[in-house]
């Protein structure tokens, strides 16, 4: 499939959504509320705003149904997008006057980093998950992990690699502040 074809459900959805099917945000919601509030919540830490950007975010989709581009990622990353740009721009507000603004972009930054791991690791298949989850939570090397899973050693090892691979691109962020048209809000992800 090229890469400018978006999934079925994508498209499906978008569709269902510039209709204004209620089912259709229903639907969307039950998919992606668990991510948007734990991304939210990553960024802010506060049970409260989490459930508020939440909110807003649905309530920008489906005001906005049309800012989704296909050509640009799946749905699933441009509510993503869209959940971090305003949990960002919730926290550089919150934290408005409280020390310099090098120590507000660190802790933008940090925020970013960690609710981007957490995507990452939400999003990455479920053999690549199972194997990370038990080096890191369950302390099992690559031979053990291989055992636990029923894998051979060779694909334990593929697996870890390229888990932490895709764990490290955490780091690498888009330039500050832009998002690709579409990809949510003016204002989303920057200090107001």
């Amino acid at each position: 499939m090229p890469k400018d074809v978006p999934p079925r459900w994508d498209r499906r959805m978008q569709q269902r959504l510039a209709r204004g099917e209620a089912a259709a945000l229903g639907e969307l919601y039950d998919r992606f509320a668990s991510l948007v509030h734990s991304l939210a919540h990553r960024v802010l830490g506060d049970e409260k705003a989490a459930d508020r950007i939440t909110r807003e975010v649905f309530g920008y989709i489906w005001e906005n149904p049309d800012a989704y581009d296909p050509k640009q990622g799946s749905m699933r990353s441009w509510v993503a997008r869209i959940a971090q740009g305003q949990a960002v721009a919730r926290l550089r507000q919150a934290e408005l006057g409280r020390g310099s603004h090098e120590e507000l972009e660190q802790k933008v930054r940090s925020a970013r980093t960690a609710a981007r791991a957490d995507y990452i690791v939400t999003s990455m298949p479920a053999p690549l998950r199972a194997a990370l989850e038990l080096a890191y939570f369950k302390r099992r090397d690559y031979r053990q992990a291989a055992a636990d899973l029923q894998i051979s050693e060779d694909e334990a090892r593929r697996r870890l690699r390229l888990g932490l691979q895709l764990l490290s691109s955490a780091h690498v962020l888009p330039h500050e502040d832009t998002a690709a048209p579409g990809y949510g809000p003016p204002g989303y992800g920057t200090p107001r």
